[in-house]
């Protein structure tokens, strides 16, 4: 009776840790050291602490365990306060956030340099990086985990390159069949 009861907990344990299955978060400097020595690219979750649409994507998106599997297996994935003040050093430049007050810290505060660098004004927006951390494509706003798979693959397998005109990108989306779970 105990075995059949410790089979049961560790069955219990197994199905728990395949679905708690995390992103694995590391800032954008360590993401760029990570590439040196294994080249990937890279997905940054720009988000502020007072967006609601980027708690939604936290929440329901990224801890999706489909979601959470193809980030871990293909990118480097980064989070990045795009109102924070944190200092970044990108492309030989230092970015940081000159104004940012800490009494702000949980609402609106001063834009980071390195946000408007990449030219991103709205929360959330995802940017993905290239292999050698160049920029591919800021994706504004929120994403279910269906939709963020379709860029996920597509940036992947750099099927954004064969891709001239919208009608092109409008193709692939309507041929597209999303695998992730809801």
């Amino acid at each position: 009776m105990k075995k059949i009861g410790l089979l049961l907990v560790l069955t219990m344990l197994v199905s728990f840790g395949s679905i708690a299955q995390q992103i694995k978060w590391v800032t954008f400097e360590e993401a760029l050291a990570l590439q040196k020595k294994k080249p990937k690219k890279i997905m940054m979750d720009v988000y502020t602490n007072w967006c609601g649409p980027c708690k939604m994507l936290d929440k329901n998106t990224f801890q999706n365990p489909d979601v959470a599997k193809y980030v871990n297996d293909n990118y480097y994935a980064v989070k990045f306060n795009g109102e924070g003040n944190e200092v970044v050093k990108y492309k030989n430049n230092s970015y940081s956030n000159r104004n940012y007050k800490p009494e702000l810290a949980s609402r609106r505060n001063s834009v980071h340099d390195l946000t408007s660098a990449l030219q991103i004004n709205a929360y959330p927006t995802i940017v993905f990086f290239d292999e050698n951390g160049d920029l591919i494509f800021p994706l504004r706003g929120y994403q279910n985990p269906q939709q963020l798979e379709l860029y996920l693959k597509m940036f992947l397998k750099d099927t954004h390159k064969e891709m001239k005109t919208q009608e092109d990108f409008n193709a692939y989306y309507s041929a597209f069949k999303p695998q992730f779970k809801g």
